[in-house]
Formats: structure tokens, sequence, C-alpha cells
């Protein structure tokens, strides 16, 4: 076979003419430098035993811990293994975004349930059919609040790092000016300064705010929700889908957009997915939710059937009148997760929620009493929480020579331990008995 050639040096020359850059290097500008591909150096190709082996060898220098202790974002949860059984089904796998979608009356059903449960669980009026993930969840979030006349966008500072840094990039593309409220010195955003600040800024679009926050600490969210609003902006809450067992819905607290990562939702940690966006909104928000929503009608016939409703994108719209290019959901993931929350029910669902936080609760008591790892913030939290820690290194270390993935390391001698309903009090109990034995040697100093 001939080489693939997509376009030609003149194809290239027009375009770069359109774009009113002189070179490639000065379309690709705005690219850091570190992160351009100077050179792509393929290696020989090789047969079919070959790939095995090497891709066999690479896997094996993965190290999988039988106990973790370690959330930021991705969580180890129970997957009961009916999930797993329904969505490996081959129907599902196979299936991909129909382009005349009313004929897969299956896909678009699965959707359908998923969109009901996303709705029921953040309290909100209507959702869409996923997004990529948490991140590109929150940052399309921000995107829907910019008309109005208004852009100014503010970000708590308790946030995750990778969804601020994620919102930054898509304000910068949207021309949306970027405010960081920092945080109290409880660990909480500073909702003085924020309300403050809203207050004095007639273009403020929006607030995010991240509840539980990056440090497992619960936020006031109803009280953000009345600055917000005042202000006359709107509020987006991130939320972890398993704290909704037991915490207040978006929607109970005020929030006009929900989103979150909804990875916990039968969904194991993979090196980093596929993964989940889900976003949820107020009606008043309904046309400016990107992606697709599938709505419920009847046939010909009389019966029930499923239509996909709104489609705010570009390629069923005048692209310029489209809210975003998002053009795929993440189906299999959605179902998956449409699944879990099938199996476990309204009460095994608020189950899991009640041991993540009474289990973490009795692991920062215990951890916390040990010389070196008091608690950074002693506010209420769900299933995450902060000790100082005179050695991170060493301790992580240790623990992994035990077999146990310790916290994640933050800077200042911090660990943000993490704790779910996975995790046996033994296992606890012997994480403790690791950092004391540390703290008996000196370890820690």
């Amino acid at each position: 076979m001939g080489s693939y050639i997509p376009t030609t040096e003149a194809d290239r020359r027009e375009m770069l003419a359109l774009t009113g850059k002189e070179s490639i290097d000065e379309l690709f500008a705005a690219i850091p430098e570190k992160t351009r591909l100077k050179e792509l150096r393929l290696p020989r190709g090789m047969a079919e035993l070959e790939t095995v082996r090497a891709v066999s060898a690479l896997a094996g220098e993965n190290r999988v811990f039988p106990v973790v202790f370690r959330g930021a974002g991705a969580y180890r949860h129970y997957i009961p293994a009916t999930v797993k059984r329904i969505s490996a089904n081959e129907s599902f796998i196979t299936a991909y975004t129909p382009y005349q979608a009313e004929i897969s009356q299956g896909l678009l059903q699965s959707i359908f349930e998923y969109q009901t449960m996303i709705c029921e669980l953040t309290g909100m009026d209507v959702s869409n059919a996923s997004v990529y993930d948490g991140a590109s969840a929150a940052a399309e979030a921000v995107n829907m609040c910019r008309d109005r006349g208004r852009t100014t966008v503010y970000v708590s500072a308790s946030a995750h790092p990778q969804v601020i840094e994620t919102i930054r990039t898509y304000a910068w593309a949207y021309g949306m000016p970027l405010t960081v409220i920092p945080l109290a010195g409880d660990g909480r955003t500073d909702l003085a300064l924020l309300a403050e600040k809203m207050k004095a800024d007639k273009n403020a679009a929006c607030f995010y705010l991240q509840n539980p926050n990056f440090f497992g600490l619960i936020e006031d969210a109803p009280k953000a929700a009345a600055i917000v609003h005042e202000a006359n902006s709107l509020l987006i809450e991130g939320v972890n889908p398993i704290s909704l067992g037991v915490l207040e819905s978006p929607g109970a607290c005020g929030a006009d957009i929900a989103v979150g990562e909804g990875q916990p939702l039968g969904l194991p940690l993979a090196f980093g997915g596929p993964y989940l966006g889900f976003m949820a909104c107020k009606k008043a928000l309904m046309r400016k939710l990107p992606g697709r929503i599938v709505g419920e009608t009847v046939d010909a016939a009389g019966e029930r059937a499923f239509v996909l409703t709104l489609q705010a994108r570009e390629q069923h719209i005048r692209r310029e009148k489209a809210s975003s290019n998002l053009c795929s959901n993440e189906a299999h993931c959605a179902l998956t997760a449409a699944v879990y929350l099938a199996v476990m029910g309204e009460q095994g669902f608020a189950e899991a929620g009640r041991q993540c936080h009474a289990k973490a609760v009795y692991a920062a008591r215990r951890i916390s009493a040990i010389g070196g790892f008091p608690l950074v913030f002693n506010g209420e939290f769900f299933n995450e929480f902060v000790t100082g820690c005179p050695n991170v290194e060493t301790t992580l270390d240790l623990l992994e020579r035990h077999g146990i993935l310790g916290g994640y390391p933050l800077p200042d001698k911090r660990i943000l331990w993490c704790v779910t309903e996975l995790h046996t009090r033994q296992e606890i109990d012997i994480l403790v008995s690791i950092l004391e034995r540390l703290e008996t040697m000196g370890g820690t100093k």
C-alpha cells in the first residue's frame, strides 16, 4: 500500500494563509515548546509473538497494591460482580454513537436511564449523556455561564488542582478572566472574600466550588449559593458522587449546575481511565448543556420510545450556535455507572457512603494520635483528610514495602489520606502500627 498523505503542501499553504500564519511553527506557538514532538521515532515492526512479549513485559512493570489509602480524585470502591457482567454484554460493548440514533432504542434507553439517575443523585432537572471526565465537565460548565454579558470566572483554591488548570485552559480559550479564591485558615473556601469580590464585580459569570473539596472537607455550599446568587451569578458545584449517599445534593444546596467525576460509580482504577464526566443542571440552563440529551416519547403505535431531544453540538446545528464542540460521550462508562447505581439501590448506595465516612473518621482518629501526624484541618470531612508528616518520602516508602499505597503527598510535609468502604478495620490498624513503628524508630525525623 502507498503512503496516506492527508494534505498536500499546497493545501497546507492555503490553510496557513486563511489563519493568517506564516508557518506551522507559528500556528502551534500556543503549545508549550517542551510538550511538542520534534521527531517521531518509531521502532522496527515486530511479529505478533514479539509484540505480546514486549507488551506483557511493560505490563509487568506495573505494581498493583492490595491496600490503597490514596484518593485525590480516583477512588477504589467495591464493584458488584453483576455490574461487570451486565456491562460486558457484547451488545453494549460494540455499540457506537449512532448517526440514526432513534434506530438504536437500546442504546438510547441506557443513556436515558443514566441521565435519570444522575438527576436523582444531584437534585437537578436535566443531565446530558456524559462527557470525557470530571475536569472537562467542570470546564464545560464554566462555558455554559459565559453569556448574559458576564465573563469572569471564580474558582475555589480548594478544588482539585487538575480541575483548576483545566478550567483555566478553557477560560483562556474563551477569553474569560479567572480569579482563584484562596483558602481560609480552616482549609475551606474564604467565602467572605468571595462575597467581597463578587459584590464588586458586575461581570461575574460563575463560581466553581468542589464539595467535598480536594482536602476532603465539607464546604458550606448553601452559603456559597446565597453569595453567588446575590451577585446575579451561577454556582457550579463539583461533587464526589459517592458522598451524595450521605450529603445534601447540589440541587438542595442551591447549585445551578452539578458536575463531577463518575469513576467511583462502578469504574475500577484503570491507570487513568477511561473515566466519566457527569453534568446536570436546572431547567433554565437546559439549552446551554453541551453534548446530547436523550428524551422519552411515544412512537406511532403509542409505545414508549426514546429520541435525541437536544443536541447542542456543531454536528447538528450551525457551528456558531453550538455551545460546545463536544462530539462524543463516554457511553459505555455511563452505562456502567447506571448499572452500578441500579444494582446498589438507594439503601446500598447510602450504606457505601456511610461506611466511607465512618471508616475515615476512625482512621483519622488513630493516625492523628501518632506523634508527628496531627490533623491539619479540624473541620467536617467525608472520606479524605490531611495530616502532617515529618518525612513524607520515608513514610510512603515504608508503607510500599508492606504492600500499602499510602496517601497522596502534599507540599509542606502533609499527606492526604483516603478511606473507602473497601477498607477493613484490620487494614487501618496495620497502617497505624507501621506508622507507630516508624515513630518509635525515629524514621520520621
